[in-house]
């Protein structure tokens, strides 16, 4: 029998993180009563007092959103080579050591939920957008698409910044000005990473026999793009699956129980987010 314990979700806003549902519902799932999960509001400043208030005895672990993916890391004794990589941490687990380590799950999460739909395999791929959740895309990209990768972003400073990841995460990036995204949805995979609304105007150009689509939003759902997707039976990845899928490994990491209920915790989810309980609307993957 596993030691009741507690976890958390940290970031700022925090009011509308869908961990806790997925989290709760995976422990009792599990069985295991008196487990805790919770949310704190918490800055890049707040961070290292929080902390260093945890007792490790009693905390088996955290999850982080923004702004704290990579404020964490120098509170940390080491981080995984996937949240090196990507330099960006959202998953803290304290061992019976006392050690806090860092790891990634939003890049395995992003392929798991990809493999979920049958996407192993691409000769190329386009991301729309730029920034946090874009670099993820790419380190996903790394291991899935065997061509170039088309990002298309606002702006010289953005596509510099989607350049620099390809090189560093080993992806031929093309950056392509973000005026002409509508040649993103002729590829076999687009990874939509923009916020709500930015991407609708794409969804009359949806071609008659789509690829995949993986939307990052998971509130409202469907996006315009994702809905004109579905309607021309493409196959469409949203949100709410990364975050299940990421959840699951955090869930894993932090119980030390494998593997983690995935329906129980997606039904949970998907039941929050029909019942408008998700927050504010346009969240995508932040936790």
């Amino acid at each position: 029998m596993t030691a009741a314990r507690r976890a958390a979700v940290l970031g700022s806003p925090i009011a509308h993180s869908l961990s806790p549902v997925l989290h709760r519902a995976a422990y009792a799932a599990l069985g295991l009563d008196g487990w805790r999960y919770d949310r704190f509001e918490v800055d890049e400043a707040a961070l290292p007092g929080f902390m260093d208030k945890l007792d490790p005895a009693e905390w088996a672990g955290l999850s982080l959103t923004m702004p704290l993916k990579r404020a964490v890391i120098p509170l940390l004794d080491e981080i995984s080579d996937t949240a090196a990589g990507v330099e960006a941490v959202n998953t803290v687990v304290f061992g019976a050591d006392g050690r806090r380590r860092g790891d990634n799950t939003d890049i395995p999460g992003m392929l798991a939920a990809l493999r979920e739909r049958g996407v192993t395999s691409v000769p190329s791929a386009a991301v729309l957008g730029a920034g946090a959740t874009a670099s993820s895309a790419l380190a996903a990209l790394a291991r899935v698409c065997t061509g170039e990768v088309t990002a298309y972003v606002r702006g010289p400073a953005r596509a510099a910044e989607m350049r620099q990841w390809g090189e560093r995460l080993g992806v031929e990036v093309r950056t392509a000005d973000w005026a002409g995204a509508a040649a993103a949805l002729t590829e076999p995979l687009v990874i939509a990473t923009t916020p709500a609304g930015a991407a609708d105007h794409l969804a009359a150009a949806v071609p008659p026999r789509p690829g995949a689509l993986f939307d990052v939003l998971y509130d409202p759902w469907p996006t315009a793009l994702a809905a004109a997707w579905s309607a021309r039976g493409g196959a469409v990845i949203g949100g709410l699956d990364l975050l299940v899928h990421q959840a699951v490994l955090q869930v894993e990491q932090h119980t030390g129980r494998a593997p983690a209920p995935l329906a129980a915790m997606r039904a949970a989810g998907e039941a929050r987010v029909a019942a408008g309980g998700a927050g504010a609307a346009g969240h995508g993957p932040r936790a």
